[in-house]
């Protein structure tokens, strides 16, 4: 039985994609993975804390694991909170901020790749994915602004290419990639739903469904690439 892994399963992505690999009753252990427990969890599956800003906590949750897992995912991000929106101009730009979205958005994903790659399953299909979006498209950019959050997300898809290229050599079944959920209804998004049409807003049920979905039918070549919730490509 294959084993999953869902590092974020407090968000409103990471929850649904936890109750999704729960209910398909593919995995003999699915695992959420987040900074406090979930207040509800489906049956049968295990918690993990992990603090994606904290390396330390990565880290251990890792050691806690046996391996192999087959699949991974990582489904965190932040956009905005309590303290500050995305910015909107060069004025807007702070340091501190900045460092603060690249360490949820990019450190911490690349920190996770690090420590939960190696327990991939070395002779099997596997896969790994990190949440990421398509404003982080450096080709795709046209409207500016999000600086920080374009910036983070551009990075953390680098990092996925350059960990596709170095698993390839150690786990040739394996796929690693990038995955854009779409316009989810959760409070990442809320601030900004205005003006999006009602069939361009998704539940968080049915994109974490499109997104297994998209896992599902990629190969070890498409490896190291981004994918929307549709299975369309995103240049990078």
């Amino acid at each position: 039985m294959e084993s999953a892994l869902v590092v974020g399963a407090n968000g409103g992505i990471g929850a649904a994609l936890v109750a999704a690999l729960a209910a398909s009753g593919r995995h003999g252990r699915v695992i959420a993975a987040a900074r406090r427990e979930p207040d509800t969890l489906p049956a049968g599956v295990d918690y993990l804390p992990v603090d994606i800003a904290d390396p330390a906590s990565i880290a251990a949750a890792a050691a806690c694991l046996d391996g192999p897992l087959t699949r991974v995912i990582v489904a965190t991000g932040i956009l905005h909170d309590e303290e500050a929106g995305p910015e909107r101009s060069l004025r807007d730009l702070d340091a501190d901020r900045l460092a603060h979205l690249f360490a949820i958005n990019t450190i911490g994903p690349a920190l996770a790749l690090r420590h939960f790659a190696p327990l991939l399953a070395r002779d099997a299909p596997s896969a790994i994915a990190c949440i990421s979006a398509r404003v982080g498209s450096i080709s795709d950019n046209r409207l500016g602004g999000w600086y920080g959050y374009r910036a983070s997300k551009a990075a953390l898809n680098q990092v996925v290419r350059t960990a596709a290229i170095e698993l390839a050599r150690s786990r040739p079944q394996a796929v690693c990639v990038a995955l854009h959920p779409g316009t989810v209804d959760t409070g990442l998004s809320k601030p900004f739903q205005r003006g999006v049409p009602a069939e361009k807003l998704f539940s968080p049920t049915y994109s974490a469904g499109r997104l297994l979905a998209v896992l599902d039918g990629l190969t070890p070549a498409q490896s190291g690439r981004i994918f929307a919730w549709d299975g369309a490509e995103i240049a990078p």
